[in-house]
């Protein structure tokens, strides 16, 4: 059987949510079928960028059961699956698994910030669930990066298909692509290299990665996606020519904490996403402004 491939323009979708503060499931529904229209590559829920560290247990298993079925396999499914706890983890690979997931994205353990043992049995423990592991490397929200020597010995288990890299590193990132996924694509046994920061795309794909799970694909994934497939075919003038024009937005889509930007970023632009949850608060005027001029200026705002 042909292994999975974990390439191209990823969604890390967002969670829309009433104004009662109840999910939107319709809404969920809905953005992915524009997901799906724009010819997105594949998605992501109950990621960062879906506030699961809010959603009760129901609410996330109704989530992946409606992007289950409303992407019937048309692109694949990687449903975040991370915890601080190894425990609670392989049980949400294993219904990830269940309830029909590609591929499980699992994030640093959080908070007790592992040491190199732990790191390596708590990836061991992913793995040994049965679906491919893509992990997230994100130390400034974990406060635990996985530096590129460690990240090959994980890379070394059955199991791990690739890494979200978010670290910010541009050096890690060129390390982990030469020393770990060069000579695994050489060998036809690839390691997926997906960058978690949509500025660094470009930089990251020139370097020789493989794609972008991406937040402001949320709002225009079309271009998103022709940024990643323009620098995966070599075109680089186009590719720069779409990152310069992309920029603003996705500064903007950090000028506070992720997603409460994009999240009034679509508010903004008439599409299924309503308030964040607590402890997020809404954005600050100050912010809104900026952001709400940036998407005047891309023609998103919908009056």
């Amino acid at each position: 059987m042909k292994a999975k491939e974990f390439k191209g323009a990823y969604t890390a979708l967002i969670t829309p949510m009433k104004d009662n503060g109840d999910v939107d499931y319709e809404g969920f529904r809905r953005l992915i079928a524009l997901q799906i229209e724009a010819g997105i590559d594949g998605l992501v829920p109950l990621g960062t960028t879906g506030e699961t560290p809010t959603l009760d247990e129901d609410e996330e298993e109704r989530l992946i059961k409606i992007a289950v079925e409303e992407t019937g396999g048309r692109v694949p499914l990687i449903v975040g699956a991370g915890s601080n706890s190894t425990r609670h983890m392989t049980e949400y690979v294993k219904r990830a698994g269940d309830l029909g997931a590609d591929a499980v994205l699992v994030v640093t353990p959080y908070y007790n910030k592992p040491n190199d043992s732990g790191l390596l049995r708590h990836f061991e423990a992913a793995a040994s669930c049965g679906l491919p592991v893509i992990i997230y490397n994100i130390g400034s929200r974990t406060g635990r990066n996985i530096p590129a020597g460690l990240l090959e010995q994980i890379a070394g288990i059955p199991g791990i298909a690739g890494v979200k890299e978010a670290s910010g590193d541009l050096g890690q990132m060129g390390d982990i692509i030469g020393n770990i996924a060069g000579p695994r694509r050489a060998a036809g046994n690839p390691f997926w290299v997906l960058s978690g920061d949509d500025a660094l795309t470009l930089p990251l794909l020139a370097l020789g990665g493989d794609g972008l799970i991406s937040v402001i694909s949320n709002l225009i994934p079309k271009k998103v996606k022709a940024l990643v497939r323009s620098c995966l075919e070599g075109n680089y003038e186009e590719a720069r020519r779409l990152h310069y024009e992309m920029l603003p937005l996705m500064k903007d889509a950090f000028v506070e904490v992720n997603p409460v930007p994009i999240k009034a970023a679509m508010n903004l632009a008439g599409l299924p996403s309503g308030p964040v949850r607590l402890p997020l608060g809404p954005l600050s005027r100050e912010s809104e402004l900026k952001l709400f001029g940036t998407l005047e200026r891309l023609g998103l705002y919908r009056k």
